[in-house]
């Protein structure tokens, strides 16, 4: 072996010695974050069975006025359906299931629900006959169509709740207690929590026509209306990390599923704190929401919490939140 091949052998030998070295770290990190990850579960887990199993709605709804269910024949097999976990960590799908087999009782519902995560999938993948969970995404409807080559059939239930945190509550746009704000639109939101884009989605159609330049962004209170002191004072954002489903649901109302975001927002995720305990990202908003004058946020509504916030100033050093609701093509109103 001549000097210049010893010298290649051993430059190759100190790379690969590096390489280990450098996989050895990421492998210990990855089972770091993978350890704090499966425990934010663990712990989400223990909450949402603990709240499945309490009755959050006393008032009884008259319901006669609705149609009646008539099943024209009596028919035998199995439906399967896959998805939202919220049907069994609650009573729901028990409850379903008992009122449909008064009607059908040779049809059976086999459920298999750990997750919305991976409701689509089973579709196209022929494992189940109907799913539940979020809208499908991008990537959801892209399998779909290039496997079935249709599209699937949505029917739009069970759309959320009022004031139960974590059963899949409605958007609301938050800003701080002493913000004069009195309303905001969906082209303002959009002004303020995007940015200049070159088209959006629709399913998975790219709408050209849907783009916009900056010019059309709002940056700072006084292009909101706020005068005083307020008029140059910048916006500050908050809201989830872009990739929780909470986002792309903003996105896909506000931003013409653009995903092009502001990007001076403050995004947050779940975290576990050093004593075991879980902060979740819609406190996190709030917390941080409630000692910015000058910020905003969208968040999942919780009646129970702004409330308390915003009127007894709870908050941090006695600072809370107010919030606004936007409905398409509607301006907000403040709640509080």
């Amino acid at each position: 072996m001549n000097k210049a091949t010893r010298s290649i052998a051993a430059a190759i030998v100190a790379l690969a010695a590096v390489l280990v070295a450098g996989a050895s770290v990421a492998q210990t990190r990855q089972s770091e974050d993978t350890e704090k990850a499966l425990r934010a579960q663990a712990d989400r887990a223990g909450v949402i069975y603990q709240r499945g199993k309490a009755a959050h709605y006393t008032q009884k709804f008259d319901l006669s006025g609705m149609p009646r269910y008539v099943p024209k024949q009596q028919l035998t097999g199995w439906i399967r359906l896959h998805g939202n976990n919220y049907l069994s960590d609650g009573m729901l799908g028990e409850l379903w299931q008992q009122g449909f087999a008064k009607y059908q009782p040779g049809i059976r519902i086999s459920y298999f629900l750990p997750t919305s995560a991976l409701a689509f999938a089973a579709l196209y993948y022929q494992q189940a006959d109907l799913v539940m969970g979020h809208r499908p995404g991008f990537y959801d409807l892209l399998a779909y169509e290039r496997v079935m080559n249709f599209d699937p059939v949505e029917i739009t239930a069970v759309t959320g709740s009022f004031d139960v945190g974590g059963w899949e509550n409605s958007l609301t746009i938050l800003v701080n207690e002493d913000n004069p704000l009195k309303c905001i639109s969906m082209e303002q939101l959009d002004a303020v929590f995007g940015a200049a884009r070159d088209g959006g989605w629709a399913g998975t159609n790219w709408r050209s026509d849907w783009a916009r330049g900056p010019e059309k962004n709002i940056r700072t209170w006084g292009q909101l209306g706020l005068t005083g002191d307020w008029a140059d004072k910048p916006i500050n954002m908050y809201g989830f990390s872009i990739r929780y489903n909470t986002a792309t649901d903003f996105s896909d109302k506000v931003l013409k599923s653009s995903d092009k975001w502001n990007e001076n927002i403050h995004a947050y995720g779940n975290i576990v704190n050093p004593d075991g305990s879980r902060y979740i990202e819609a406190d996190q908003i709030t917390d941080n929401l409630g000692k910015d004058r000058y910020g905003i946020a969208y968040n999942r509504y919780r009646v129970f919490l702004y409330e308390r916030q915003a009127r007894h100033g709870d908050g941090p050093e006695g600072e809370g939140i107010s919030a606004l609701r936007s409905q398409p093509g509607r301006a907000g109103r403040r709640d509080a």
